[in-house]
């Protein structure tokens, strides 16, 4: 799945990743793409998880997991992070999620009656950043497929999601349907626990 988020990102583009299965995104990432990774907290580049003997607790990402800098990082404060992603300057973001409709609707920051450690920048992120990809599981531990008609769960935001890219395949969003941009292999359509009228 984090390859096939990868084959989405354009080279050289900017790109902020959720906590969570996202992170995975930035172990298998070509040096040649040349993706610059910002993280919320205030760092761009971004450069994967540090060594035993070099890591350090002070350099962290927003998911509180402990990082290394590439060549060439800045760090700034929250402000100015948040500043670049409100101001459109993050290309891509890839989130987690619980649910994603057929207009491209996203619920990935709290079940109610559960614990909630808070939304982070996950709002901020799908009305800022150009394109918003979203990864996830295609079906709750309940067998329950992710992608629905309808967000049952408390929205982070509304029409927000370009692409979903599950285990089962690559879709796009638009048009009150999920477009099959590809299917993994072994998968068919009728494997994918979505109503066929909402599927293109």
């Amino acid at each position: 799945m984090a390859d096939t988020v990868i084959d989405l990102i354009q080279p050289g583009s900017s790109l902020n990743l959720g906590i969570g299965m996202p992170t995975m995104v930035i172990e298998r990432m070509p040096a040649e793409k040349r993706v610059m990774i910002h993280s919320e907290n205030g760092v761009l580049g971004v450069d994967g998880r540090p060594l035993p003997e070099t890591v350090s607790p002070t350099l962290i990402n927003a998911g509180k997991e402990t990082i290394t800098a590439g060549k060439g990082a800045s760090f700034f404060d929250s402000a100015l992070s948040f500043g670049m992603i409100r101001g459109g300057h993050i290309d891509f973001c890839v989130l987690g999620g619980m649910e994603v409709d057929r207009h491209g609707s996203l619920a990935n920051w709290m079940v109610p009656g559960k614990k909630v450690t808070g939304m982070g920048g996950a709002m901020d992120l799908v009305h800022g950043a150009k394109q918003v990809i979203v990864m996830l599981t295609h079906f709750s531990k309940a067998g329950k497929c992710k992608l629905v008609a309808e967000c049952e769960l408390p929205l982070t935001g509304e029409r927000v999601v370009h692409q979903v890219v599950t285990e089962r395949g690559v879709f796009s969003v638009g048009n009150g349907q999920f477009k099959i941009e590809q299917l993994a292999p072994g998968v068919s359509r009728d494997q994918l626990g979505i109503d066929d009228q909402w599927l293109a």
